[in-house]
């Protein structure tokens, strides 16, 4: 091959490479973006036009980080010229920005392709207030300025505006270095201010310092869109748009006192006080005393179980689960907390049950209080022996008892390890193994109607427990423990068969309410077991079961029965 022939098939293939670049570059041109402007008011929108001759949609997701998506739209169009042809398609998105400051807008891929990034200048909205006459104004409340570390701040902000809306986003950016929550839903009303008929939203947020020092609270933004028509004019704007802006706010927040009191629980007040405190009672009966607790500052999750009082063996305590009603209080977060005990002495005379007692630290004051309630004094009578606190529920069998008892005994005289011990010990073994062998033997013997009757099955099942220890399981145990003294009753297994075997509707009626407050969180616990004392005052009443007795004769035929 010449030279010559060579440098022509090199110039050939530099031109071709060439050509491909070229097709490259024009095909990537194919998806291109732009902006209706490059510089906005936050609060304000734009819209990002994108072209392209890909196949697919845009992929908006990554716009969402900087901006809220608007309105959306496409159109496919065919464009002739030059004797070639261009099919492309259009989309359109409205974009508002979420804050202030020169934003990306990334590249987004459409099918194979993709747009390159553009940059868009958001300046920060005019701050109106009160005062002024604007349309809209944001005024934000904090109930304290200076904060202790982990103290629960209650933060309102109110968006006023004199239109109707259409939409709109009101937005309260977290800080650094703190927590921030939204409680409760959003009030509305109506005032007036200036002469002009305001409607506003209240909303309300939690913000808990995790750490001392200057705390940064940027200011609430709003942006909506009006209902439009004759506002419009107000707006200044033929969109309709809407926005505002609230004043940033910096809190010191304080560092947690070296002599504060554990657990540390930062209040702006504390307040308890007995909602039932009787002053007398009967031995082996509940006697019921509940506390309320109102603690201004402070949410559920930060404050402290209501202590259980002590009474060593004079009587026994029985602390229900606390109930807790969380509300705002003006600006700030107060909690309302009832918690229920149960005593039941276990002697006669004066009973005295030590009042509750909780430290916190005065958020105002910046010391350390202790709240405490007066101790109750209880005059205790006799009661009856059937009412008496019931032993565990699982009994040691007989045979269990008598080893248990003769080791005690073995334990308490060491010294008579003689020879007549072991003997003796040998004889009350033999003994019970005989009574236990002539037991088996008679129950072996027994007519089949006795032992596989129902009503000889409840009979000896319900043996265990009577109405008095229902009552007392009403009044001092736990509602499982309700539960099995009534199954046990009944002959029957599980608590669903004693709905079924039970006659009294209103008997099974709450039984199910309890259900639904333990395990459903619907109602009140208390209440149903108020409820559940009332209708078992008398005792279960249970459905009545037919029994078919055996016939004394032998059957006619060999198989009948």
């Amino acid at each position: 091959m010449s030279k010559n022939h060579a440098g022509k098939v090199l110039q050939l293939q530099l031109w071709l490479l060439l050509g491909l670049l070229a097709f490259s570059g024009l095909l990537q041109a194919q998806t291109r973006a732009w902006l209706d402007r490059d510089s906005i008011k936050q609060g304000e929108s734009i819209t990002l036009t994108i072209e392209t001759d890909q196949s697919g949609s845009p992929e908006y997701a990554p716009l969402e980080v900087d901006f809220v998506l608007g309105a959306q739209s496409s159109s496919r169009q065919l464009q002739l010229g030059g004797g070639a042809s261009r099919n492309f398609a259009q989309y359109t998105v409205v974009l508002t920005p979420r804050r202030a400051g020169m934003l990306d807008i990334p590249a987004l891929r459409v099918g194979g392709g993709s747009t390159t990034p553009l940059l868009v200048k958001v300046d920060e909205a005019p701050i109106a207030s009160r005062d002024g006459n604007a349309l809209a104004f944001i005024e934000t409340e904090v109930d304290d300025k200076q904060p202790y570390v982990q103290q629960s701040v209650g933060v309102v902000v109110r968006l006023y505006f004199a239109t109707q809306l259409a939409s709109g986003e009101l937005v309260l950016d977290t800080p650094a270095a703190a927590s921030l929550q939204r409680v409760g839903d959003d009030r509305t009303s109506v005032r007036e201010v200036g002469g002009r008929r305001y409607n506003v939203v209240e909303r309300r947020f939690l913000l808990i310092p995790e750490r001392s020092g200057p705390l940064q609270l940027a200011g609430a933004r709003f942006s909506g869109q009006g209902a439009g028509g004759f506002f419009d004019d107000f707006f200044g704007r033929d969109n309709g748009q809407l926005s505002a802006r609230g004043p940033d706010q910096t809190l010191q927040v304080r560092a947690t006192p070296a002599d504060a009191p554990q657990p540390w629980l930062p209040l702006k007040n504390l307040q308890l006080r007995y909602t039932a405190a009787p002053n007398s009672g009967r031995t082996g009966e509940a006697i019921a005393i509940e506390v309320e607790a109102i603690a201004s500052g402070a949410t559920k999750a930060q404050f402290p179980e209501l202590p259980v009082p002590s009474l060593g063996d004079s009587a026994q305590v029985f602390a229900e689960p606390p109930q807790y009603d969380e509300t705002f209080e003006g600006s700030s977060p107060q909690l309302k907390l009832t918690r229920r005990y149960s005593i039941v002495p276990q002697q006669t005379g004066a009973l005295a049950v030590p009042g509750i007692q909780m430290q916190w630290w005065d958020v105002a004051a910046g010391q350390a209080r202790t709240t405490s309630l007066p101790a109750l004094s209880l005059q205790v009578a006799q009661g009856s022996t059937t009412g008496m606190v019931a032993p565990p529920l699982v009994q040691p069998a007989a045979a269990g008892s008598a080893a248990v008892a003769a080791g005690n005994a073995l334990a308490a005289s060491p010294d008579a390890a003689s020879n007549w011990l072991w003997p003796a010990l040998a004889a009350g073994f033999a003994l019970l193994w005989l009574a236990t062998l002539i037991w088996g033997l008679s129950r072996r013997h027994a007519p089949a109607v006795a032992r596989d009757g129902p009503a000889a099955q409840s009979a000896s099942a319900g043996s265990r427990y009577g109405t008095a220890d229902l009552r007392r399981a009403l009044d001092a145990g736990s509602l499982d423990e309700v539960a099995h003294i009534l199954a046990v009753m009944g002959g029957v297994d599980g608590l669903d068969a004693v709905l079924q075997k039970l006659d009294d509707p209103a008997q099974r009626d709450a039984l199910q309410r309890m259900q639904r407050a333990r395990w459903g969180g619907e109602g009140d616990v208390s209440a149903a077991r108020a409820q559940l004392r009332e209708v078992f005052k008398a005792g279960p009443r249970w459905r009545k079961t037919a029994v078919v007795e055996k016939s004394p004769l032998d059957p006619l035929y060999p198989g009948q029965s």
